[in-house]
């Protein structure tokens, strides 16, 4: 392995441009090939641009030339000569926010804040335009229409399109001509104004830059890597030298530039012997199909699909599972059975798909390494876990993590893809440690929807035995195969074990292993899976039987908290006017459908929280992250609350792992608010106690640590797993929703959601509100339009890009009305547990069940294609 750094190539020779940046006259010097992103970024460090997709799609990188927006990873360099460029950093006029920065801070139309300065620059514009055409006198402002037109050239990953809509509505008002208002989100200033700093904006002195040499066949075995001289690089397959999947990592090389870094990987001659592999489930579980796992050992070492890790579980050939679950249950095979054999009317039997979903977190995987002090590992990691990732990375390099410090200052996103060390933390940190200087590695864009997770893809069997005559469930068994690739560990049959009423009930799980990319824990893991299957299955049963579906979920459902769910949504005027299912007839049909959602309550009991008194303030500070979900906020606001002052006056440190700070909790499984809100309340209080509110006369320096500890409330004997601990009781939601299915094209649009959501207290309204209404955007995507595609004779990945991978846009965003029902949690530390995981179990079901409501067509595969719908609507009028 070679310690030198490759030579650069010799430049283009440079041509000097000359242009005005925020009204600053600034001279550039470019070769010619650089974008306009590319210059505004790297050469002036203007870093509030965003550079996402870098095709044109996504509008993360829209700046303002002469005025107009345009796309900065389309645009040429010199496109800007002798032209007056805005990037998001020039809208503001000093401490004095441009209108709309404000109302996209009030209205919280931000969430991680990554694509936040394109939509702001865009909406800049418009708005601009709007009050010359207008003014402030229309007092609706323009429509959703026209502001899902002006700005459609915009995604949002997070989904925060409601405020989006509401904010640039607002600012068109004249609303935010005279102030911002109340801003909920403490971060937003810093998000609106591109003044917040993601790993990607990280940039060190004397930084090299690493490019991964990734694998194009989906199996075969490399031989030993020779790197050629000058080249610092890493082979990073280990002992191990067989590769599963097209895209697996190789090597990793380091260069004075990214260019040239990845033109050395991409040269580096690999020698690989190319092996049979096998895409598709149903053949990779036939006699005589290549194995993925050929050995005792290499099965050991497969990787996770799942957040705490897989069950043990028999192998046989490709197939793992079914592992040992409470819920194997003789009896419910024995009635399922007998009621197959007599044809019982009471028995409903559907076989449902689903496609793997790709996380798509717009900040992509990305780490800045700098191990130049052999007595200290800095490390700036985009993560879910900046404290669970520095004993993991000190566990690596058997180093003391008091040696290690992961910084994390704002992450962009990750939805589950970044709660374990993968390969562009471990290759930057020992390629720092190589070539004895900061290194950065950032994955593109192709490579963030290569190789970096998905939610898995699956087939389930559901048998529902119901009573003829009450509809009282006797047996459920649900057999689900799930395809993760080449990981294991997922649950969703079990999952759909939890929800109603005690019924003899078989879960069987089974992974399918195929040389496709690894699965990883995505949002509510498994249980919007779960519930498409499930809930469309109670469906069919209350339409057999002509009852109503709530109605039917009400008189099974023993969890307190859904009954007052199910009694809202009774009342709903959108339910009460649903159609009767199938009875519509002409092109355009409206369908209205229900799914509940349950979720695990979990926590951090090794949660702390230090606040102390600094120079007259108030600071909190904890090892924790915020990628959008508001961490910040809920801590600024909980300590704020016990000293009686706006949480603004609160300054919460968070995203460091060293320096002093305590354990913080990662970000999964819905465990972050409810973990840091009552532990920074009870830090807070005794801070209180000790020096009194005046915080003047405060001693300089007084602080007081809190950790949350058990869950004191509800069990005597908590479990814990994996340093967490899995509490009694489950969150809950309920979601209706409306649909119109064009027959004539296959579209289905959604008009209108209703988010019911029982998670007890809400300790930030606002911010909750965003997270729910993005878990229904991310479940209409995952409804109608997500899709892994691999090609099938190489297995690469075909959906790379966000023009072939399809999220929802701002067009695609319907109505959205959510309602917290806060009751049901008081013996609980805080009086309310997480809602991320529970808001996103149920909304891609309730559309579902929404499309059978408007056609009379179940549609069982996700997602629902407009081929998948015409041929469903072909084969039903066909019966």
């Amino acid at each position: 392995m070679a310690h030198r750094l490759v030579e650069t190539q010799p430049q283009e020779a440079l041509m000097e441009l000359t242009t005005t940046v925020n009204d600053e006259a600034r001279v550039l010097d470019v070769d010619g090939t650089e974008s306009a992103v590319d210059v505004v970024r790297d050469g002036l460090g203007l870093t509030g641009t965003k550079l996402v997709c870098g095709s044109g799609v996504c509008g993360a990188c829209t700046l303002l030339v002469d005025g107009e927006p345009v796309l900065g990873c389309l645009t040429p360099a010199t496109r800007l000569r002798d032209a007056s460029v805005t990037t998001v950093e020039g809208l503001a006029d000093g401490d004095d926010l441009h209108p709309v920065q404000r109302a996209f801070a009030h209205h919280d139309g931000l969430q991680c804040g990554y694509c936040t300065p394109g939509f702001v620059v865009d909406a800049v514009a418009f708005h601009d335009r709007w009050r010359a055409e207008h003014g402030a006198g229309e007092p609706d402002g323009p429509s959703r229409e026209v502001i899902a037109e002006a700005l459609a050239g915009h995604l949002c990953r997070c989904g925060s399109y409601e405020g989006i809509y509401r904010a640039v509505a607002a600012a068109c008002r004249g609303e935010h001509d005279g102030g911002v208002g109340d801003v909920e989100r403490v971060d937003a200033p810093a998000k609106v104004t591109g003044a917040a700093v993601y790993t990607t904006d990280v940039v060190l002195p004397g930084m090299l830059h690493a490019a991964i040499r990734r694998s194009d066949v989906a199996a075969g075995t490399v031989g030993p890597i020779r790197f050629p001289d000058g080249v610092v690089g890493l082979d990073v397959l280990g002992d191990d030298r067989r590769v599963r999947w097209a895209g697996q990592p190789i090597a990793v090389v380091a260069a004075e530039s990214l260019a040239e870094a990845r033109r050395v990987a991409r040269e580096l001659v690999v020698p690989l012997t190319a092996h049979d592999f096998v895409l598709d489930p149903e053949v990779a579980v036939r006699p005589g199909a290549p194995l993925v796992y050929p050995t005792r050992g290499e099965r050991k070492a497969a990787p996770s699909a799942g957040e705490g890790g897989s069950l043990p579980a028999p192998w046989d050939g490709n197939r793992h599972g079914p592992s040992r679950s409470p819920f194997l249950g003789t009896l419910a095979k024995r009635r399922v059975g007998a009621a197959r054999a007599a044809r019982r009317r009471g028995l409903v039997e559907l076989e449902f798909h689903t496609a793997a979903q790709l996380h798509t977190a717009f900040e992509p995987h990305a780490c800045v390494a700098d191990w130049t002090d052999p007595q200290h590992l800095r490390v700036w990691l985009s993560t879910q876990g900046v404290d669970l990732m520095r004993h993991a990375i000190a566990d690596r390099f058997d180093l003391d993590p008091a040696r290690v410090e992961v910084v994390a200052e704002h992450v962009g996103g990750g939805f589950g893809a970044k709660l374990s060390l993968t390969t562009e933390a471990t290759s930057a940190i020992a390629l720092s440690r190589l070539a004895g200087r900061p290194v950065r590695l950032v994955l593109d864009r192709h490579e963030e929807l290569t190789g970096t997770g998905n939610r898995p893809g699956s087939r389930s069997r559901v048998s529902m035995l119901v009573d003829d005559d009450t509809q009282a469930v006797k047996a459920l068994v649900v057999d689900t195969d799930s395809h993760a690739g080449v990981a294991i560990g997922n649950s969703v049959a079990a999952l759909s074990m939890l929800l109603y009423e005690r019924t003899p009930r078989l879960a069987r799980d089974v992974d399918v292993v195929t040389n496709a990319p690894p699965g990883a824990p995505f949002r509510g893991p498994g249980g919007p899976t779960s519930a498409w299957s499930l809930e469309q299955t109670v469906d069919e049963v209350a339409h057999r039987f002509g009852r109503d579906p709530i109605g039917l979920r009400a008189q099974w459902d023993g969890n307190q908290k859904r009954q007052a769910l199910y009694r809202w949504a009774s009342a709903l005027p959108t339910w009460e006017r649903r159609p009767a299912t199938g009875s519509q007839s002409g092109r355009f049909r409206r369908g209205v459908g229900v799914a509940a959602g349950n979720w695990i309550y979990l926590v951090d009991p090794d949660c702390e929280v230090v606040v102390s008194v600094q120079a007259g303030h108030l600071v909190a500070s904890t090892a924790a992250q915020d990628m959008g979900t508001g961490s910040r906020t809920v801590v600024a606001r909980a300590v704020a609350g016990v000293f009686d002052v706006d949480p603004s006056h609160v300054e919460v440190r968070l995203g460091r792992s060293h320096g002093g700070t305590s354990h913080g909790p990662a970000s999964g499984g819905s465990r972050t608010t409810v973990s840091l809100w009552s532990t920074a309340v009870e830090a807070a209080t005794s801070l209180r106690d000790r020096v009194g509110t005046d915080l003047g006369r405060a001693p300089d320096g007084a602080s007081a640590t809190a950790k949350r500890g058990g869950d004191r409330g509800l069990r005597a004997v908590p479990m814990t797993m994996n340093g967490i601990q899995i509490g009694r009781g489950f969150s809950a939601a309920l979601h209706v929703t409306e649909v119109e299915v064009d027959t004539r094209t296959g579209k289905t649009r959604v008009l209108r959601v209703h988010g019911g959501i029982a998670v007890g207290r809400i300790h930030a309204p606002v911010l909750a509100r965003s997270q729910c209404e993005g878990s229904i955007i991310q479940g209409i995507g995952l409804a109608l339009y997500e899709n892994q595609v691999l090609d099938p004779h190489t297995g690469l990945t075909l959906t790379a890009n966000l023009e072939d991978y399809h999220i929802p846009q701002l067009g695609d965003t319907p109505e959205i009305d959510i309602h917290f029902h806060e009751e049901g949690w008081e013996r609980v530390p805080g009086g309310g547990v997480g809602l991320g995981e529970v808001a996103t179990v149920s909304p891609a079901a309730s559309v579902g069940n929404a499309i059978f409501n408007a056609t009379g067509w179940r549609p069982l595969t996700l997602p629902v294609r407009p081929d998948r719908l015409l041929e469903g609507l072909r084969t039903e009028v066909t019966r």
